[in-house]
């Protein structure tokens, strides 16, 4: 059998479905390779080997007692998946990535983690994310640096670098993973990854969580676009009180990796969005040509795409950004615990009045209707993920100068948000790798779909991978 590190998650539950593994083999192994390999990468905050241990007990009593009774497996029975250290998982220390925080044992399981556990995944630990999930990089004062296994010295990016990191070297087959301005998709192309956000409403943040301002939603990190898929099936549950909604699948999300995508209306754009005069590097531009021109091979339609919006717009997501930062509970006498970055933002959001909140939620909406009838005559728009290779470590935190770390990230970033305002889905995919200063890296290829277009943007994603595999593509760090 191929090593169980080299699975794909899916093939990993077959594998212990059919009893060529067992839940407790695949812990030990993925145990043994977070402390070769995590020291080198920064991937966990927290590692939970009793916990591990204990739900691979249970997953082999269940297989036990339901292979007697012919009865269905939970589909991703035996699988590791970390959490990041934004959601609570129960009896595990969350720190959200802050110095202001005590570590506080969670009393409950989040809902994004209590739909992991129910199908069947073990918990090996909690993934490192930067202070509250704001910045593009993952380099928390709490924890080191969360780095690529492409090259050590680059950022895994932000905020779910931890679990990109995981996943990239092989620790765990999918991590959980969250995008409130790309940071699914962020550290996906900084790592050669698979990174789906996916529509508002698609995965909800209850029972416990709110939707606040629609920025932020849950997903997943995978090495695979099936993975990826599976994934949302099984996120992609309603609970009591939410405030979106969305109609499933045709299917189910893994079956539309299975359907031709048809003929499609591709609209190709490389000139920033959110930054005017943002430098793309050619790199970006190269990848993006690449991919369009394997689109016209596989028989889409591809053309040039315009801006869907002025950048100006851009500063109603700054003013919820900010106003999000401050809602964070954090008491008056450890706010100086608090990185720089978060400060000035916290700053920046008690100068946002309720009027100008209002007018910021406001302009969203009206930048969405923009960007629909702009992009009305197209089913999939491709942008660069990011606008250069991976960042050094410490190359865009700026502790001197908040304003500057914030407009670098901008400028590093200048098409994710612009999805986190509409609220439509956008995948990274690693259909691109570069020789930069001596060392191959993924530089990701960005997919945005209409409103609950994750169907066609599966489908796409699951033919540009046959097309042009990477699976057999290993980071130095494996």
């Amino acid at each position: 059998m191929t090593e169980i590190h080299e699975l794909t998650a899916l093939e990993l539950a077959a594998a212990v479905h059919s009893g060529e593994t067992s839940p407790s083999d695949v812990v030990e192994h993925t145990l043994k390779r977070i402390e070769r390999l995590d020291a080198r990468v920064g991937a966990f905050v927290t590692v939970t080997p009793e916990l591990a241990r204990e739900q691979a007990a249970a997953a082999e009593r269940t297989l036990a007692e339901r292979r007697g009774a012919g009865g269905d497996l939970p589909p991703l029975l035996g699988v590791p998946c970390p959490i990041k250290d934004l959601n609570s998982v129960a009896g595990v220390p969350m720190r959200a990535g802050s110095a202001a925080f005590d570590e506080v044992v969670a009393p409950l399981d989040d809902g994004v983690v209590t739909l992991l556990r129910n199908a069947g995944t073990m918990m090996v630990g909690k993934t490192n994310t930067p202070e509250f999930g704001l910045p593009a990089y993952t380099e928390p004062d709490v924890a080191p640096p969360a780095r690529t296994p492409w090259d050590p010295r680059r950022s895994a990016g932000g905020s779910s670098g931890g679990a990109a990191a995981a996943v990239a070297s092989g620790m765990v087959p999918l991590a959980h993973a969250s995008d409130g301005g790309g940071s699914i998709r962020i550290p996906a192309s900084a790592c050669g990854l698979v990174g789906l956000k996916p529509t508002r409403g698609r995965i909800s943040p209850g029972p416990y969580g709110i939707d606040g301002a629609g920025l932020a939603i849950n997903g997943v990190l995978t090495r695979d676009v099936r993975d990826t898929a599976a994934a949302l099936d099984l996120l992609a549950r309603p609970w009591p009180g939410d405030l979106y909604t969305l109609p499933g699948p045709e299917d189910t999300f893994l079956s539309a990796c299975d359907r031709p995508p048809g003929r499609l209306r591709i609209g190709v754009l490389t000139r920033p969005i959110i930054v005017d005069d943002a430098p793309v590097d050619p790199v970006a531009v190269e990848a993006v040509r690449q991919t369009s021109a394997l689109l016209i091979e596989l028989g889409h339609d591809v053309e040039e795409a315009p801006v869907p919006f002025e950048a100006e717009r851009w500063s109603s997501f700054e003013a919820l950004w900010a106003v999000m930062a401050l809602s964070a509970p954090v008491a008056d006498e450890v706010e100086d615990r608090l990185v720089p970055l978060t400060r000035w933002l916290r700053d920046r959001g008690r100068s946002v009045t309720g009027l100008e909140y209002a007018r910021a939620e406001a302009a969203v909406q009206v930048t969405t209707r923009e960007a629909a009838a702009t992009w009305a005559p197209y089913d999939v728009i491709v942008t660069p993920t990011l606008a250069r290779p991976p960042a050094a470590i410490g190359e865009l935190r700026d502790d001197d100068d908040p304003a500057a770390d914030f407009a670098a990230q901008a400028a590093y970033t200048p098409w994710t948000s612009a999805w986190n305002l509409t609220g439509w889905p956008a995948i990274n995919l690693p259909l691109h790798w570069a020789d930069v200063d001596g060392v191959t890296l993924p530089i990701g290829v960005m997919l945005g779909g209409r409103h609950s277009g994750e169907e066609t943007l599966l489908a796409l994603a699951a033919q540009l991978e046959h097309a042009r595999p990477w699976r057999h593509r290993r980071p130095p760090l494996w």
